[in-house]
């Protein structure tokens, strides 16, 4: 379990590429903020976790428990769960919107840009036009 890493996983730079390429900036696990969200974007206040499907049970084929040594996995990936979930309140009780997309829909870019489109809105600064 060493080797497995916490930051730029390979599903997560999938996002960043995405939304990179959509024009949007962000900065990368803001350790002042609540969970270090994966992307931060300050002038929205808006944050995206990428979350790998196994250690954050997600409900997918890929978050399914080991049949082996339930007695260990079953909290382990219940405090994870509950670790995210208090992240995401003390974001929200700060004025953060948050968003968590699952290491299964970085497989399909198309649902990856739409969900990035919706939760942040059009990309770039607000343009004003004086005439």
């Amino acid at each position: 379990m060493q080797s497995v890493g916490q930051k730029n996983t390979g599903p997560e730079i999938v996002v960043r590429r995405i939304a990179h390429a959509l024009g949007y900036r962000f900065r990368l696990h803001r350790k002042d903020l609540p969970g270090r969200p994966d992307l931060v974007f300050p002038g929205r206040r808006k944050v995206v976790f990428v979350h790998g499907c196994f250690w954050h049970g997600h409900g997918c084929s890929k978050g399914r428990l080991p049949k082996s040594k339930p007695e260990f996995w079953v909290p382990k990936i219940e405090g994870n769960r509950a670790r995210d979930a208090r992240a995401e309140q003390a974001l929200v009780d700060l004025g953060w919107e948050t968003l968590t997309l699952w290491q299964c829909e970085t497989k399909t870019p198309e649902m990856v840009e739409t969900k990035l489109r919706e939760f942040l809105g059009p990309p770039g600064g607000a343009v004003s036009t004086v005439g």
